[in-house]
């Protein structure tokens, strides 16, 4: 991920806050700004700038694939619109 690719990231104004990103491990960690919860994860597919995104499951304690039939796999922009929508992403605040 480039500083082109977190900038969108990090200027994107969320109903419920902003957030912030940290690299870890094989990906990024995207986390509410204000209270530093763990909202979405961007793991690199290898494709074209486009990430697997990920959901951090209440149940399993553990990241988990968003989507209905497993992995999604999207260009940045597409993730943030994915995120904004979806209450699963925002069920950890």
């Amino acid at each position: 991920m480039t500083g082109e690719d977190i900038e969108p990231i990090e200027t994107c104004k969320f109903r419920r806050g902003s957030l912030c990103v940290e690299r870890r491990n094989r990906g990024y960690t995207l986390v509410h700004a204000g209270t530093g919860v763990p909202i979405a994860r961007l793991r690199p597919s290898g494709h074209d700038r486009s990430f697997e995104l990920l959901y951090w499951s209440l149940g399993k304690q553990a990241w988990a694939p968003f989507g209905p039939f497993g992995k999604t796999v999207v260009p940045v922009a597409d993730a943030l619109q994915i995120i904004a929508v979806n209450s699963i992403f925002w069920a950890v605040l």
